[in-house]
């Protein structure tokens, strides 16, 4: 038995961030807290949000201090910018950090507390603040997902604050002039992060006939539009193409649960202090060859979805095809060929492999991993 929700309303074009001016008129909103990357004042995107605000007559609260990775610390103050003003609605417009932090902010708002009150999974059960997301990055996939990740930095972990049907953002606009000025290396390294996410919910243990459907298109999409979105990000189709792709894998990942990759790279991001994106992509050559004999059909229909010239080929070969699509798709976005290239030492191979062993994430990986295996893996990884 499984399940599939998405509570949000998704707007997308060209153009599509005017649907704002609707949405707050909705919303009968006067007074509203804005968390933007540092970098957005100023730009066409932003400017044109500011005009439509004050032409609606809405009092903006903003905040743009916001690190990777965010902390309880940043929550803290961001909260208090939104109560100073008693925010009605909460506007993010900025990649995962930034989203992050305006969920945050959200659920503090009506459930009052501390953020780390909420920490875990439905901790919460009043709904936030209302919730608008505008994406500049296309690879999280936030704006639609059911959880919100704060550092904690007094115990050193990150929290996960996660509620399927509460905390996807209740509007999300994705506009190609919200990703135009992204730098080349970040939508390489956050679209091949969206492509995992499709992937690794695709091949999933616990994907279900919607998820398939989605994550499918969104491999389609990722793949298609990567290259070119990368070579140029004022290219319009190719960046509302990623956005989607990034949207529809985000409306998944959070339902199936992710595998070996994403297991791999969140140890590797922390040891190497590497974006979550990049390390990723430095993983995801080899655990695709290692999962392909787990379910060779699925990776078949990858290489389909990839582009890949498989028919007339049978299963198997046709999974490796989609194997060799991947690695030439990282490759074509120059990751680096190996976790010696960003800084790894041969000794750190083998605590890694043990943590990864001990994460847990055979219940969802399709084939099932030993701690031999992880140290084959970061091996091939190197």
């Amino acid at each position: 038995m499984s399940s599939f929700l998405c509570p949000t309303t998704i707007h997308m074009g060209a153009g599509a961030h005017q649907k704002l001016a609707t949405i707050l008129a909705g919303l009968g909103c006067q007074r509203i807290f804005v968390a933007a990357d540092a970098a957005l004042p100023g730009t066409p995107l932003f400017t044109s949000v500011n005009r439509m605000l004050e032409s609606a007559g809405v009092t903006m609260a903003l905040f743009t201090e916001i690190e990777p990775d965010p902390s309880a610390h940043t929550v803290e103050r961001a909260w208090a910018v939104a109560r100073a003003v008693d925010a009605q609605a909460v506007l993010a417009i900025g990649g995962g950090s930034t989203m992050d932090v305006a969920k945050a902010v959200a659920i503090l708002a009506t459930n009052g507390g501390r953020i780390h009150d909420y920490e875990g999974i439905e901790k919460f059960a009043q709904r936030p603040l209302p919730r608008i997301a505008i994406p500049t990055t296309a690879g999280t996939g936030s704006e639609v997902s059911g959880s919100c990740v704060i550092t904690d930095t007094d115990r050193h972990l990150k929290m996960s604050i996660r509620h399927a049907s509460l905390n996807p953002a209740d509007f999300a606009i994705l506009d190609p002039l919200a990703v135009q000025t992204v730098p080349a290396h970040v939508a390489a390294h956050s679209g091949l992060d969206a492509f995992v996410h499709a992937f690794e919910s695709y091949i999933s243990l616990q994907a279900n006939p919607v998820t398939d459907a989605l994550n499918l298109h969104a491999i389609e999409l990722l793949s298609t539009h990567l290259r070119p979105f990368v070579a140029q990000r004022a290219n319009a189709p190719a960046a509302l193409g990623m956005l989607c792709g990034s949207t529809l894998a985000g409306m998944t990942f959070g339902i199936t649960g992710l595998g070996n990759v994403h297991c791999m790279a969140r140890f590797v991001g922390a040891q190497l202090h590497l974006s979550h994106g990049l390390s990723n992509a430095l993983c995801l050559p080899a655990v695709a060859r290692f999962n392909m004999a787990a379910d060779p059909r699925k990776f078949a229909r990858i290489a389909q979805a990839m582009g890949r010239p498989v028919q007339g080929l049978g299963e198997l070969d046709a999974a490796r095809e989609a194997v060799r699509a991947i690695g030439e798709l990282c490759a074509d976005l120059g990751i680096p060929g190996g976790l010696r290239h960003v800084g790894a030492k041969e000794h750190d191979l083998s605590p890694l492999a043990e943590l990864a062993a001990g994460a847990g994430y055979n219940r969802w990986n399709p084939r099932h991993t030993t701690l031999q295996d992880f140290q084959s893996l970061f091996r091939q990884a190197y």
